[in-house]
């Protein structure tokens, strides 16, 4: 059990590191994109990745949880909260990404204010919750 939970941990830091990969490589993404039908097209390849990424780290999450003889503490109640969050932002995104007219003048300026906010707040989320929880560690 202890080689599982090990594991688990080895695996579920490799996870955040993959989730703010992920994020920065959206931010690129965004940087780059000169029209929103492209950058449309490269969200649809790109976003199952972005799912993968945080289903990584939650799945990793509760399997340490079962390794743990699923002992909610307040530190899994806390990181189960952001990845429900993470989740959240990011069907915001794309959500928001799927009702913007691709006609519109400045459609792409105006996703751009929108996302940079949401991928602030997904940094802000994932280094802030790694931090405290390496600090425990």
């Amino acid at each position: 059990m202890n080689e599982m939970y090990s594991m688990s941990i080895i695996t579920h830091n490799y996870g955040v590191f993959f989730v703010l990969g992920v994020i920065f490589a959206n931010i690129m993404f965004v940087i780059n994109a000169k029209d929103i039908r492209s950058y449309t097209r490269v969200m649809r390849l790109f976003n199952p990745i972005v799912g993968t990424a945080i289903g990584v780290v939650f799945f990793t999450g509760v399997v340490m949880m079962a390794a743990k003889h699923l002992d909610f503490t307040v530190e899994n109640i806390i990181m189960i909260v952001f990845v429900t969050a993470l989740m959240a932002l990011e069907g915001k995104r794309a959500s928001k990404l799927k009702w913007t007219n691709p006609r519109t003048v400045d459609a792409l300026e105006n996703y751009k204010k929108f996302v940079f906010k949401i991928f602030a707040i997904e940094i802000a989320m994932v280094i802030s919750i790694s931090a405290w929880m390496w600090s425990l560690n």
